[in-house]
């Protein structure tokens, strides 16, 4: 796979901005080179007026959805966030309650599936959060911190909307968080 692919795909898959530092040591490969290929594919993507751009702020690349189309996206996500939860959004937010804050390989090896879309709409509600590295890496049970995971917990506002005071409060929480 050459090294323009192996870039787009991380830009796709990421929930955030990627810095140079970090796609070089992903893809394995210098700086100068993968700041060459960024170029290439943010005029590929602008030139070609679609509906998906590469943003670029300071040393971070993110790919977002074009700025013409902003209105029909705002009307989506607004449809979107007032719709009732499915299936799938409502067991990645269990999992969240049950297990969090859990990082997305984590919440992804227990669905089994890739969760980036519903965790974005989970976000967008207000129902979850997403916090930064610093969070106690439970996987390697460890007191190791992973600085460069995102995890994602309930925000407050979930659980007053539940009528909970605390998250232990939720049925068979003990049981099921373990």
């Amino acid at each position: 796979m050459d090294l323009k692919s192996k870039i787009e795909s991380l830009l796709f898959a990421s929930n955030k901005p990627l810095s140079l530092g970090k796609i070089s040591k992903l893809v394995k490969a210098n700086k100068k080179s993968v700041h060459n290929e960024l170029e290439n594919l943010i005029k590929n993507y602008n030139e070609r007026d679609g509906g998906i751009v590469i943003i670029q702020n300071s040393s971070s690349y993110q790919m977002a959805t074009n700025p013409k189309n902003s209105d029909i996206i705002k009307d989506f996500l607004k449809d979107d966030a007032v719709s009732e939860l499915s299936q799938p959004s409502l067991e990645t937010l269990t999992i969240i309650c049950y297990k969090g804050p859990i990082s997305k390989p984590e919440l992804e090896q227990l669905r089994g599936v890739n969760c980036s879309m519903i965790l974005r709409n989970l976000i967008i509600r207000g129902l979850v959060e997403n916090k930064s590295g610093g969070v106690l890496n439970k996987d390697k049970n460890s007191d190791k911190f992973a600085k460069d995971e995102l995890y994602y917990g309930i925000k407050i506002d979930f659980l007053k909307f539940l009528g909970v005071t605390t998250i232990s409060e939720l049925p068979d929480y003990e049981e099921l968080s373990k």
